[in-house]
Parts: C-alpha cells; structure tokens; sequence
C-alpha cells in the first residue's frame, strides 16, 4: 500500500461567487475547498441558488436508494449536456425516465455480459497488436480507443477503425475541456429562454460525436428493416418494446441512448482504465502481484468464467474506482422541503453527491488517499464499500452497464498487465470535467514482460 503523491487542487479560502464560478469553468476540484473531505455535509449560498453537498453514509442512501423520486436529476444537468445527450436515461426523470430503463435494462441483464465477452477480448488483443513492444505511450488516448472499440463491436459488431477512433476521442476530449459538468446559465437557474451560451468548439465536438452516431443507427435501422441486423446490444434495445405501452426508440432518441452508451461505456472506461495503470506503475509491487495473478492465463481464449480467478485484478481496479471516480459529481435537485442534519434544504436545492470527496473522506475511510487493493478484505473496507462507495451511482438510478464496466476493466487490466510492466514518466495531475482526467495526459512507459 503506498500514499498517492498528488491530490488535485482545492479552491483557496476567501474567494468569492464569482471566483468560484472561474474556478469552476476551469476544473470542478479546483472550485471546491479542501475541508470537504472531512465535512459531513457542506452549504453554498449565493443569491441565484442553493447547494448542499454531502457526504454522511445515511443521507447519500436517502437521497439514491430510499427516496430517489424525491431527488431526481437536476435540469442543470440536462441543460448542460443536452447538445451531447439529447433526452438520454441518464438526464431525464419520472415516467419517461422508467420508460426507457424497462426498454434498455433487459439488454444488460444475466447472460448478457457472457455474449459481449467475446467482442471485449478481441478488443484487447487488437489493442496489445497496436502497442507493440511499447515504449512511452499516452495512456488515455490509447485507453480511449481501446474502450472505444470495445463500444463499437458489443452495440453494432463492428470494430473501430484507427481513424474513426482518433476522431472519437478527440471529439470527446474537445468537448469535456470546453464543457463543464454543470452549465452555468442554468446553475443559477436562469429562465429557458436565456440564450445558453456555449463555445463554438463544444457545440461543434457534441455536433461531430452525435453525427457519427446517427450514421451508425440509421444504417442498423436499415438492417433490422432487410432482416440482416446482427444479434448485437444495438439490435435487441432498438427491437425492444416497452413491455407497458409497447413504445420503441426511434432513431433520434436511440441516438440519444447511443451518446449516452458511449459516455458511459468509452470515455468513463477509459478514465478508469488509464488511472488503473497509473497506479500500478505507481506502486511497482502491486503490479508484481497483478502481473503473478494473470501470468498463466491464455487471453487468446479466455472465457467470461475466468474473471472468478482475477480477485486481486478485480480489487486493484475496484481500488482505481475508489481513488479516481470516473464520474466525479452527481446533482439531484430536492423535489420538496427536507431536514439533512441542522439544515432545512429547500424545494429547488441542488443536492451533490460527490464520489470523489466520498471515497476519499477521512471520517470513514482508513488511510484513505493510501492506494491499497487489499483494504476490500478488511472490515473497514467491507464497510465502507457498502456504504461510501458509489463509483456507478446506486438504488434504481444506478449505471445499467455497471456489470459490464467491471467485467471490462478487469479483463481489459489483466490483458495489458501481462505483455507489459508499466513505469510511470511523468506525475499526473487529475482533473475533473465530465470524467475524471489527467491535466495533460497520463504518459507512462511500457515495457514488454518475458
């Protein structure tokens, strides 16, 4: 177990709204103040809005698992990413809300994971064709295209091609560093009809991301029309109707569920998966451990069955979930007058759930900023990992894909830890936009294993 070298930056004490507002355009974690990883909840007053951010283990299951129809999604959400996500699952509430689980859930349940396994594994081995015999490497472009592919070939049978892959994650890279988590107009709550101002470059990435999508759904509408559509995630959720009222995705809203898909499939995979890296190469006798665990395995031909034998893999990356949270904040807005602690948060109130500030929070977690796999074998850790660890949300909002993204970055870890030992070349600095990310990319040298 070893003590992470850096923390990102917290906001400087006295600075005002307006600092703050700066601030946060530039990172989310260098507008919030270092004292939150102790707080068990935290108030932000301004004169357009309220916030409450919190941290106590029995307030974050109120607002998720017991009551979360009391505290949907915020509309700051939706009004921020809604160029990229249109009226996707993961920003809209109620009835269309449930509507869209009941027609996207049974595509991700039970022996789902085992037929998607085959598309992850050829994902992996084409990416340890493409990095070869190594050498420094950026991880997070590489992670990004190997995620991306991964994205491509479970939903439409289809791998990446180098240059779609390039464009993909550029596109995404654009709009993150243009488009912080929360638009600002509607953080504080200004009327719909207020132009929403946004850059050229982050309208014109969610333009380039959406249109790539829209070519792929169209295409496999044509397919399902002739009869020739592969069996594949795309097919079963654009052939499934909703068992209450036999509704059906239409090529727009599944374009909408698609952005969503790959938000949440591609870019909050690869975040986890190059932090994964980083912290092996970080502490070189977990990466020993790792690399023993996975040395005999024949990944031309592993199976799903397999990843019961990966445990410390799986604990390495359920460590990474923990220290890096790919999705760093979440908002719900209180739908009526609650009591949290001392403080009466009212109707309208942003309710924050932060992962980042609740994995890392001192009042719960034992050496919590110490990188250690094996915390999840102790009390503290089993605890913990019940109540303060939320790395795919939880109660019915929680991530549909929650299953294949573990499943993924288990596999994915184990592939590349055993042709490679990784070696950190320079610090990375996180940084918080829609994902998790380093400041100027995770560079890491890689070196191939006898």
């Amino acid at each position: 177990m070893s003590k992470l070298p850096v923390k990102p930056a917290s906001r400087p004490e006295g600075v005002g709204i307006l600092g703050r507002i700066k601030l946060f355009r530039q990172d989310i974690f260098a507008s919030q103040p270092a004292k939150l990883y102790k707080a068990w909840m935290a108030e932000t007053k301004t004169p357009f809005y309220r916030s409450y951010l919190v941290n106590q283990p029995d307030l974050v299951k109120r607002v998720l698992k017991e009551r979360p129809e009391d505290f949907p999604k915020s509309p700051v959400i939706h009004d921020t990413l809604k160029h990229l996500l249109g009226d996707s699952v993961f920003v809209t509430n109620g009835e269309q809300w449930k509507r869209q689980r009941r027609i996207i859930d049974p595509a991700f349940e039970g022996g789902r994971l085992h037929e998607a396994f085959p598309a992850m594994r050829a994902a992996g081995l084409a990416a340890l064709k493409r990095l070869g015999d190594g050498g420094e490497v950026e991880m997070e472009y590489q992670t990004a295209h190997l995620t991306a592919d991964v994205i491509f070939r479970t939903l439409f049978s289809m791998p990446i091609g180098d240059d779609t892959a390039t464009k993909v994650f550029q596109a995404f890279r654009d709009y993150q560093r243009t488009q912080p988590l929360w638009n600002v107009a509607g953080l504080l709550q200004l009327p719909a009809w207020v132009p929403r101002f946004r850059s050229k470059k982050s309208a014109a990435a969610a333009g380039e991301i959406r249109a790539l999508l829209e070519g792929l759904v169209i295409a496999r509408e044509a397919e399902i029309a002739a009869g020739t559509a592969p069996d594949d995630l795309a097919t079963k959720i654009m052939t499934k109707a909703d068992p209450e009222t036999g509704y059906k995705f239409g090529a727009q809203e599944m374009v909408d569920q698609v952005a969503i898909f790959f938000l949440a499939g591609h870019e909050t995979s690869a975040s986890a998966l190059s932090w994964a890296l980083y912290l092996l190469a970080f502490d070189q006798g977990v990466q020993a451990r790792l690399a023993e665990e996975v040395a005999g395995l024949d990944m031309q031909n592993i199976q799903f069955k397999d990843l019961s034998k990966l445990r410390f893999t799986r604990a390495v990356f359920r460590e990474t979930l923990r220290l890096y949270p790919p999705v760093p904040m979440m908002v719900r807005r209180a739908a009526q007058d609650e009591q949290m602690r001392d403080r009466k948060v009212s109707k309208g109130s942003m309710v924050i759930l932060s992962p980042w500030h609740l994995h890392r929070h001192e009042r719960l977690w034992e050496r919590p900023d110490e990188f250690d796999p094996d915390r999840w074998e102790t009390a503290n850790g089993k605890q913990c990992g019940r109540e303060a660890y939320i790395p795919f949300s939880a109660g019915p909002r929680v991530c549909t894909g929650a299953g294949f993204g573990m499943a993924e970055g288990v596999l994915l870890l184990a592939m590349l830890v055993q042709r490679f030992r990784f070696e950190i070349v320079k610090e990375p600095v996180p940084v918080a936009y829609l994902t998790v990310r380093a400041k100027d990319g995770i560079l890491l040298k890689l070196s191939p294993r006898n």
